[in-house]
């Protein structure tokens, strides 16, 4: 039997945290193994909103490729790719633009919701064409599975509407595709008030060293009701324990009792907490060490798993063409 494809992947903005890790990382090193994998390194959907830095790309390549391989993606199984390097994901997404209501990329939430977060008055006709790009993206590679946050899922029913136009106008040549959400929950920041993020100095990046997580964990907000040790707590309001709920998972009976007990202190509950992660980071650490000097290793990777991305893509914009009836010089 074929093994079913996914396709996942990030925009290179700055270095991964921990928020991805337990977001989509994490099951995407689970899932590798199980499915035929593509991890696309969406650097044209990077520059729809930043398109005035793109000097800033090439080392945020570098870096979102180290924590990739870093997190335990073994590009011998999966695929790592650039996005902008593969011609038939963008020539598909002019193909699929065609028939896209741009009303319905103004109404998309998630396009919406972005907009406002970065300013757009005006959205750019790349920024608003980011979902079908998106779709470009999991078309070409025929995937059955796409890994997801929640917040994406409007892009993935979307994907689908597209995909079943296309093939209802053309010919049923294209994949639609499922969304599989993660198990963990996304991760607030240390802050307590929004998701994990770069921009808002709330988050633990995978690259942090020990030092580092202690002195993030150190100053994220706990219960605020509690002002002394032997104080009743309440995890359920503290953001500290939602992480012990991800990171410490064989102590959070105990860890609850102690804090509703009055018996563990703020200071120590995140010490155990700093043990947890620096747990989790610590083999992390070493297989970048391994890497980081030899950035040759890391291009050679996303050279090869580009070049692998290419020969999939052109056959399946084959296929578009010949559905679309402009593949001319084949059918001569």
């Amino acid at each position: 039997m074929t093994q079913k494809i996914i396709l996942t992947g990030d925009r290179p903005t700055g270095k991964l945290h921990l928020g991805h890790y337990v977001g989509s990382l994490l099951n995407r090193v689970k899932l590798q193994r199980e499915y035929d994998t593509y991890i696309i390194i969406a650097d044209v959907q990077a520059l729809t909103t930043n398109f005035d830095r793109p000097e800033n790309l090439k080392e945020d390549i570098l870096n979102i490729t180290l924590d990739y391989l870093a997190a335990g993606l073994d590009p011998n199984i999966c695929t790592i790719f650039i996005q902008s390097h593969v011609p038939a994901i963008h020539e598909l997404a002019m193909y699929l633009g065609l028939i896209v209501p741009v009303n319905v990329l103004r109404h998309n939430p998630t396009i919406k919701s972005e907009a406002a977060q970065h300013g757009f008055k005006d959205m750019p006709y790349g920024f608003l064409g980011y979902p079908v790009s998106q779709t470009a993206d999991i078309c070409a590679f025929k995937a059955h599975l796409v890994p997801v946050g929640e917040d994406q899922i409007p892009h993935i029913e979307l994907t689908r509407k597209i995909v079943r136009r296309f093939n209802s106008l053309y010919a049923p040549v294209l994949v639609e595709p499922e969304a599989l959400i993660g198990e963990v929950p996304r991760l607030t920041g240390l802050d307590g008030t929004a998701k994990m993020s770069k921009s808002l100095n709330n988050a633990i990046f995978l690259s942090d060293a020990p030092e580092a997580v202690k002195q993030r964990v150190r100053n994220a907000v706990t219960d605020p009701q509690r002002i002394r040790k032997t104080d009743i707590g309440h995890p359920d309001i503290c953001s500290v324990y939602t992480y012990h709920q991800v990171f410490t998972k064989d102590q959070i009976q105990l860890i609850r009792e102690e804090c509703e007990g009055g018996k563990i202190g703020c200071v120590d509950c995140k010490l155990k907490l700093t043990a947890s992660i620096n747990s989790l980071l610590e083999p992390m650490r070493a297989r970048r060490a391994r890497l980081e000097s030899r950035p040759d290793i890391i291009w050679d990777i996303l050279n090869d798993g580009t070049a692998k991305a290419k020969e999939v893509t052109a056959r399946t914009l084959e296929e578009v063409r010949e559905a679309m009836k402009i593949n001319y010089f084949q059918a001569r």
